[in-house]
């Protein structure tokens, strides 16, 4: 059971990764706009702060991917970030999809330790405990989030703890994954990592036993997500959410 409603769903948790957009405007309210008029519930994004201090999502470290300015967004001051466009749209401030979506649950990778301050701030100011996970792949970057909050929230594994998960479950050493997980309600990971296959019946099944949930990412091909939801994951996290959706409600297990 998850600390916090996060994780109370009727079905699999289907998760819009940086929203839906099929023109490469990851993260930005255009495309969370697309995913929840799928119908989406929940969506994944990022989070980076500006050099002084507005938290805004976005993915890369840097602008010069995805938009059309450069530089690194925890040296650039907001007035700077604020002019950048990704295609046709501005870099979206945290702010703005805490309160434009009021129900939406957002599945938040804070993806450097500077953004830990703003994010638990922003939790705290949307009183948003009971609709975010805070991700990291790092888990001091995590636990930096959650040590600034006044409540709990649902939260995930970061890299460390999520190997000794994925090892123990491959030995049989569910004591050495019950300590690995203990802080954590879900395991969120990659289907496969170079020749290791991370999401095995085995691996759900202890999960499972230790009761955290297993999220898969990034599954956009809709055999494969097939083959997942076979094996009993919880949930899925695409670029696809159209595809998603239409393999759910093959299934039955559109909420």
């Amino acid at each position: 059971m998850a600390r916090t409603p996060y994780l109370d769903h009727g079905g699999v948790v289907a998760m819009a990764h940086r929203g839906f957009s099929r023109d490469g405007l990851e993260n930005t309210l255009q495309a969370f706009a697309a995913a929840v008029d799928l119908g989406y519930t929940y969506v994944e994004t990022d989070v980076h702060v500006t050099s002084d201090g507005v938290l805004v999502s976005f993915h890369d470290d840097t602008l010069d991917r995805v938009s059309d300015a450069t530089g690194l967004i925890r040296e650039l001051a907001w007035s700077q970030v604020s002019q950048a466009r990704i295609g046709d749209q501005p870099v979206p401030l945290m702010d703005d999809l805490f309160g434009n979506w009021p129900d939406l649950r957002l599945n938040i990778d804070c993806k450097h330790i500077s953004a830990a301050p703003a994010l638990a701030e922003a939790i705290e100011k949307h009183a948003a405990h009971d609709r975010v996970l805070v991700a990291s792949f790092d888990d001091h970057t995590r636990d930096e989030v959650l040590r600034r909050l006044s409540k709990p929230v649902a939260t995930s594994a970061g890299s460390a703890r999520t190997r000794q998960a994925v090892l123990a479950s491959k030995g049989k050493l569910r004591p050495v994954a019950r300590r690995a997980l203990a802080p954590v309600d879900a395991l969120q990971v990659p289907h496969r990592q170079g020749r290791v296959t991370v999401v095995t019946r085995s691996f759900v099944q202890m999960a499972h036993a230790l009761g955290k949930q297993v999220h898969v990412w990034t599954i956009n091909d809709a055999d494969e997500m097939h083959e997942l939801l076979d094996l009993g994951v919880d949930g899925l996290i695409s670029d696809r959410a159209d595809v998603l959706k239409n393999v759910l409600q093959e299934r039955g297990t559109w909420a």
